[in-house]
């Protein structure tokens, strides 16, 4: 019986001192030679030295003149078709509107992802100042204060958020109608924004090769460390067939593998627009 309890004794030793390694082992970084350890995994695997931010993300990341806002619509199952009809009148007036000093980047219904949702983006070329003006003037708007209060009874809930566009992703281009839309949602760990964007600004030029790249934006207002990219696609095997051939382009690989562990949650919503939208 001593010997038994001697060596259990002994073995939960070891345990302890095992865990002890586990938890408390350095992170070791390593760096690799031309031509060695290129594979994806390896790269997966290596650490890299985040810098200290030296300026704020608004600063360092965008154009500031120009504001987006983005709102999420969660309908009633039974009221899609009606929502529809009546925010295709009042969201187009809104786009048309000289004296609004807002524009309707796009609108969409979901068709894979979240259900019966509605996503509208629209864009201020004013900066802050243009989102102050366009809440005063639709507060004593009476049609677009009708439509509201029309739209409340097919609502489930709703959100909207103020985002900022990376500048290095570009204006957005016309494209040719017929498109299906995709928007990806990254939740970042708080702190890593900035090596996001710079990861991403050397690998956006391998998705630029068909058109697809839509826009890339950043919360300012709403759940913080959340980026959206949107791409546009012709249909479901397009959009499998070119992110496929991306990681045919060295370098592509280096993007993803030094950008996945900075993400704590990621969701992606293909999208259809909605009659009154201009991107189609």
């Amino acid at each position: 019986m001593a010997t038994n309890g001697k060596l259990l004794l002994l073995r939960s030793s070891q345990l302890l001192r095992n865990a002890a390694v586990i938890n408390h082992a350095p992170v070791i970084q390593r760096s690799y030679a031309s031509g060695e350890g290129e594979g994806w995994l390896n790269k997966l695997l290596h650490v890299k030295k985040v810098e200290p931010a030296k300026a704020a993300h608004s600063e360092a990341l965008t154009n500031k003149e120009v504001v987006y806002e983005m709102q999420i619509h969660n309908i009633k199952p039974d009221r899609m078709k009606e929502y529809i009809q009546a925010s295709e009148h009042c969201l187009k007036r809104i786009h048309e509107n000289p004296d609004f000093p807002c524009k309707l980047f796009g609108s969409w219904s979901t068709a894979f992802g979240e259900q019966d949702q509605a996503v509208h983006v629209w864009f201020y070329e004013g900066g802050y100042h243009a989102v102050k003006t366009m809440s005063e003037k639709l507060w004593v708007d009476k049609e677009y204060n009708d439509y509201k209060k029309l739209r409340g009874e097919m609502l489930m809930n709703r959100s909207n958020s103020l985002l900022l566009p990376f500048s290095f992703w570009g204006k957005p281009q016309p494209r040719e109608p017929g498109n299906l839309y995709e928007l990806r949602s990254y939740h970042l760990r708080p702190g890593t924004l900035i090596e996001w964007a710079n990861n991403w600004k050397s690998g956006i030029r391998f998705r630029r090769e068909n058109n697809e790249a839509v826009a890339g934006l950043f919360t300012q207002v709403g759940d913080l460390y959340l980026v959206h990219h949107i791409w546009a696609y012709k249909d479901l095997q397009t959009r499998k067939e070119i992110r496929e051939k991306a990681w045919q382009n060295p370098g592509w690989d280096s993007c993803v593998a030094y950008t996945v562990p900075l993400i704590r949650k990621m969701e992606a919503r293909i999208m259809i627009p909605l009659p009154c939208s201009p991107l189609q």
